[in-house]
């Protein structure tokens, strides 16, 4: 009787995890509004067309479609994955022919109120359909046919991102993809021989960005070849016999390629053991820190430097809980389903925040990917929640199988 009353009064929620995720809402909405109004104009427009009012909105819907996530036992939701799949690949498909072109790329469906990026949705659709079609019997993933199956799965929605172009969208698909095939007990030798595929051919991408002649370089958008240029340390060569003017213009492009990157580093050294205080940040107040970009890809460096060591480690350690909650969900699922979602889902947030924090202390090349919950951006705060939601979902009816 009393294990029955235990059971019955077990939270049905990952609370931990939860007061987690809220405190980094908390630190979102403070510093999105923290980077959005430093400057007279911001403070001039009204309330509720500020940035960090939007984030508010977008967390409280993003809040209100996981709790609505979690009303349904997540194999009901699998078994509407192959539709939500394919839904999100139209939606890839129509964003390339009629979507919004914003600084050289076609990434989004601008509906007025609203720039829908569907590549953010496509990735949570993407693991789920994954994961419901490797939760079969493990004889079955020994067929090479169910192998490549599930690798197409992912290489169609990652070539239409790549499209767009968005690397950094596509690329973070690789890393949930694959260690979902790993869990799910594909046969290791498949798994070698893609890694050493990926592997050779990055390095000879890589060679080929750096050190090809023009005429043999493979065709990237020339902002994506810079930023690799930046990232490596490498400068572009003036052509022989070229001017001093010309010489003059290849260097002060090569120091706005690296503009961002260098204010990001300063900003995160600038802001010592417990920072320059809120709102306080000279790097960005001072336009140092370029302002279209510090309330969401650089959203960290702004952190570091108001708050310190001390606030970066809060959110490190923020994150931590989340991730190491969300794997310990993982190890309690009973289900090869349940399993493979939350690997699919801690998989993904680990790459965001990986990706994301590198670029702003410069291990890792600037990609546009946006720090879960914390830059500013509609797509990207619903789009996370949701996949917490699809976490939570894991966890509640665990017990039922």
């Amino acid at each position: 009787m009393f294990d029955a009353y235990l059971q019955h009064h077990e939270s049905r929620i990952d609370r931990l995890q939860v007061a987690a995720l809220c405190g980094l809402m908390v630190l979102g909405a403070l510093f999105v509004y923290s980077a959005t109004m430093v400057s007279g104009s911001a403070s001039l427009a009204a309330w509720y067309n500020q940035s960090w009012f939007r984030q508010i909105i977008w967390y409280g819907l993003g809040t209100g479609a996981a709790a609505a996530l979690c009303c349904v036992d997540y194999h009901t939701v699998a078994r509407w994955s192959v539709i939500a799949y394919w839904f999100a690949i139209l939606l890839l498909v129509l964003v390339l022919v009629c979507g919004t072109v914003r600084f050289g790329a076609r990434r989004w469906f601008d509906l007025g109120f609203f720039s829908l990026q569907p590549s953010e949705f496509a990735k949570l659709a993407v693991i789920l359909a994954q994961a419901h079609f490797l939760s079969r019997p493990v004889e079955e993933l020994r067929v090479p046919l169910t192998f490549w199956k599930a690798l197409g799965l992912m290489m169609l929605p990652f070539v239409l991102i790549l499209k767009e172009p968005d690397l950094g969208s596509a690329l973070v698909l690789l890393p949930a993809g694959l260690a979902m095939l790993f869990v799910a007990g594909t046969p290791r030798r498949y798994l070698v021989w893609m890694f050493a595929c990926v592997g050779i051919l990055g390095a000879l991408f890589v060679a080929n960005v750096l050190f090809a002649p023009p005429n043999w370089r493979i065709k990237l958008e020339d902002y994506q070849r810079r930023r690799l240029l930046v990232y490596f340390g490498t400068e572009d060569s003036p052509p022989a016999g070229a001017s001093k003017a010309e010489r003059e213009r290849l260097r002060k492009q090569q120091s706005d390629d690296s503009h961002n990157v260098r204010q990001a580093l300063i900003s995160v050294g600038s802001g010592g053991l417990t920072g320059k205080g809120w709102r306080q940040g000279t790097q960005n107040a001072l336009g140092y820190l370029p302002r279209s970009v510090a309330h969401n890809d650089f959203i960290f460096s702004v952190i570091a430097e108001e708050s310190g060591f001390v606030g970066s480690v809060i959110v490190l350690t923020l994150y931590g809980v989340v991730l190491f909650t969300g794997i310990r969900i993982a190890g309690q699922a009973r289900d090869r389903l349940g399993k493979l979602v939350a690997v699919g889902v801690v998989t993904l947030l680990f790459s965001h925040v990986f990706i994301n924090i590198g670029m702003n202390i410069r291990i890792m090349p600037v990609t546009g990917v946006p720090l879960p919950l914390l830059s500013y951006g509609g797509s990207s705060v619903l789009g996370s929640l949701i996949a917490m939601g699809m976490l939570q979902n894991v966890y509640m009816y665990r017990k039922n199988y």
